[in-house]
C-alpha cells in the first residue's frame, strides 16, 4: 500500500469541496440516511489500472465508516468487467463520493494505459518512455504515479530535481 501523502489528501479534499459533497441535494432528497449499499468499481475496457487507492481514499474521506477493498493494484491489467475495488456502507455516502473517486481513477488509469501502449510500442529497443513536468497544476504527483503504473519512468518532479538546459 502506498502511503497517501498530505498533499494527495489535500488534493482529495479540494476535489470534494469543489464538488460540494457536503451539500449533495439529490442524494439528501431521495436516499434514506439509514439505507446501506454495496458497490463494485469495474472496468469498461482494456487498460491499466492506476489510482485505485486514491479513489478508495475519496470514499473514506467522505465517510470513514465506508468499508473498502482494493482488488487490483496500480499497474494491473484491465479487461472489460475487471473488478478494481469494492465499497459498502451508507448509500448516501457512497453516492456522494462516487463521481470524485471515479474522476481520479479514470484520469490516472487513462494515463497509465496510454503510457503502457507507448512502452509496448518501443519494446525490444533501447529507448525508454520518460514523462515531463507538463502536467495539470496540482495533479503532478498523481500523473507521475500513473506513468509509473503504466511502465514509464519519471524524469523530474520539479525544477530542483536536476539541471536541464534546453533551447527555448
Amino acid at each position: 500500500m502506498i502511503r497517501l501523502t498530505p498533499d494527495v489528501l489535500e488534493l482529495i479534499d479540494r476535489a470534494l469541496a469543489e464538488d460540494n459533497t457536503s451539500n449533495d441535494l439529490t442524494t439528501s432528497a431521495i436516499i434514506p440516511t439509514e439505507l446501506n449499499a454495496h458497490g463494485i468499481i469495474r472496468s469498461n475496457e482494456d487498460g491499466v489500472v492506476a489510482g485505485a487507492e486514491i479513489s478508495i481514499a475519496v470514499f473514506n474521506r467522505v465517510d470513514p465508516h465506508i468499508l473498502t477493498k482494493e482488488v487490483l493494484k496500480d499497474g494491473a491489467a484491465l479487461t472489460p468487467g475487471s473488478t478494481i475495488a469494492r465499497v459498502s456502507g451508507k448509500a448516501a455516502s457512497i453516492l456522494t463520493a462516487e463521481r470524485v473517486a471515479l474522476n481520479f481513477l479514470q484520469r490516472m488509469s487513462g494515463i497509465a494505459t496510454a503510457t503502457y501502449h507507448c512502452v509496448k510500442a518501443i519494446e525490444g529497443s533501447k529507448a525508454t518512455i520518460v514523462d515531463t513536468r507538463k502536467t495539470v497544476p496540482g495533479l503532478r504527483s498523481l500523473d507521475k504515479r500513473a506513468v509509473r503504473a503504466g511502465g514509464g519512468i519519471n524524469h523530474r518532479m520539479d525544477l530542483a530535481d536536476c539541471v536541464l538546459i534546453k533551447d527555448n
